[in-house]
């Protein structure tokens, strides 16, 4: 039987599957090309259907924090499948993966838990609304929190990487009630505002660190005006430290909303915040929620086996890995005259074809959309380096990424730069 090529099953995928992906990045339309199909991944790499492996930077946009189909999640995931997939009731696991997360971030007591972190955000925005009695939500130009229709406007990576500036289907009153705000600016606001929603790191406009004093200024004005400050800590949730952004940055929020990290690379998401204002969630109150997958045991297994594996000397190795390849990258840049910066906040990494990061989105595009990322991203990925297809993502070393992958990774950096 012949072995299947890439162009052949996009081609294929572009019959019955809108664009020929699930979710639009992966179309490769922001670097051309035709995307590489994974047939299986291990550790540190992927491979695709045509026998190719790449040194993985990609890992799921985060959830691969291990590395790719580490024993101890795989064997989770074994274990309780065949216990069944799916009940439609409460399971143990699900307490227990919710006992470990209120363990481990200050301040969450309960903690709902969803199947994606759109569902998280957008939740929590309801919950918002129905705690304060408000209905206008602030979220900051570039910060992308799911495809919700009230959160799509200035969306960040996933909407602007198709060139969007929102979404058609999304109405006007979808978004009446939303303002946007600059990011890295603390902006006034008064006592309609239910909450302000935030990427505490900003990670879908590349990778943009708060200023300072920027983060403890959205809690004061949250706090002089009765809104609710929420953290939208998909990526950064149990990946910056122990407890998070809120951990990292000594600012904590009202709610949190969490995915990737927490699931395994299964689908997933949660959002948390004191006992108080989650009794207002049915059936406790009345801001509704529900989902039949909401907990599922296949995922919780996951979860509860991956936050086993991050202890503090497993975020010191991801640290050391992150600082270790941002000091090899910039060196390559240097030596090849390409003018890059490459911001790092913990064991996140971005990449800017610019002279500094940015610190808003209007920034982030004028150099994400410069055109020499897409050339370096190919350029990578002949030389065995899988990264987002898309300026606008961020790299996502795993404690599976050891000095060769290291290595590796910072010398096709060098040979390639000198080709830009």
């Amino acid at each position: 039987m012949t072995e299947p090529t890439n162009a052949a099953l996009f081609e294929r995928a572009r019959a019955v599957i809108p664009g020929g992906v699930n979710s639009p990045v992966r179309a490769f339309g922001s670097v051309g090309g035709t995307p590489y199909f994974v047939a299986r991944a291990e550790g540190p790499h992927v491979y695709d259907v045509e026998g190719n492996r790449y040194i993985d930077y990609v890992m799921s946009y985060g959830p691969g924090i291990l590395g790719h189909a580490h024993p101890a999640v795989t064997a989770a995931v074994e274990s309780a499948a065949a216990k069944g997939t799916s009940y439609g009731a409460p399971t143990e696991a699900e307490v227990l993966l919710a006992e470990e997360m209120c363990r481990r971030i200050d301040g969450m007591e309960m903690v709902r838990m969803v199947s994606s972190g759109t569902e998280a955000t957008m939740t929590a925005i309801r919950l918002a609304r129905g705690a304060t009695g408000r209905d206008r939500i602030l979220k900051f130009a570039g910060n992308y929190h799911g495809h919700s229709d009230s959160l799509l406007v200035a969306g960040g990576s996933g909407v602007a990487q198709q060139g969007l500036k929102g979404s058609e289907g999304v109405t006007e009153g979808a978004v009446a009630d939303t303002i946007v705000a600059p990011y890295n600016v603390v902006p006034e606001i008064d006592d309609t505002v239910a909450a302000v929603i935030v990427e505490p790191v900003a990670a879908n406009m590349g990778l943009i660190e708060p200023q300072p004093g920027f983060l403890a200024g959205l809690r004061a004005a949250c706090d002089d005006t009765g809104a609710l400050l929420m953290f939208d800590e998909v990526i950064t949730g149990f990946r910056l430290c122990r407890g998070g952004a809120a951990e990292w940055f000594e600012v904590k929020p009202d709610i949190w909303c969490f995915g990737k990290v927490i699931g395994g690379g299964l689908p997933v998401g949660a959002f948390g915040a004191s006992r108080e204002i989650m009794s207002h969630l049915a059936p406790l109150g009345p801001v509704y929620q529900a989902g039949t997958l909401s907990g599922n045991p296949l995922a919780m297994a996951a979860g509860l086996a991956q936050l086993e594996q991050l202890t503090p000397a497993a975020y010191d190795q991801l640290t050391a890995t992150a600082a270790t390849l941002q000091a090899g990258m910039i060196e390559a840049f240097a030596d090849a005259g390409v003018v890059a910066s490459v911001p790092r906040v913990g064991p996140l990494l971005g990449l800017f074809f610019g002279p500094q990061a940015p610190v808003d989105f209007e920034g982030a595009k004028a150099v994400c959309e410069n055109g020499v990322y897409e050339r370096f991203f190919h350029g990578m990925l002949e030389a065995g380096v899988a990264l987002a297809p898309g300026a606008y993502e961020a790299l996502f070393p795993s404690l599976a990424h050891g000095s060769d992958e290291v290595d590796a990774t910072i010398e096709a950096v060098r040979r390639v730069a000198k080709n830009l």
